[in-house]
């Protein structure tokens, strides 16, 4: 793939040369003619042909990290022998009203 991307770049680095040199061209010309005709596309090319690469790279990264996620689960898991059943099995009552909370709003009379 590179080595395209060297031919086609040459060949617009001539392309240019050529431009500036005649006797109608300018360095202008031959600076847009080795942007438009060389820099531009061969970036666009260049970076739709890595995409497959990029997903794929962007993919094994995510499995890396979720594998390390599993393995810091795994161990920071509390055995099943210590663990308690449900959080709240005490068999207490859950709590009672809270005296003194917000008083409530009446209308004035």
């Amino acid at each position: 793939m590179y080595l395209v991307v060297i031919g086609w770049m040459y060949v617009v680095l001539m392309m240019s040369v050529a431009e500036a040199s005649n006797t109608t061209g300018t360095v202008l010309g031959a600076i847009v003619t080795f942007f438009l005709y060389g820099l531009l596309p061969v970036v666009l090319v260049v970076y739709l042909m890595r995409t497959p690469a990029r997903r794929k790279q962007i993919k094994a990264r995510e499995a890396a990290e979720h594998q390390a996620q599993m393995a810091r689960l795994a161990a920071n898991a509390v055995p099943e022998a210590t663990a308690s059943s449900d959080p709240d099995a005490g068999g207490h009552a859950p709590g009672a009203a809270e005296n003194g909370g917000v008083a409530p709003v009446r209308k004035e009379t």
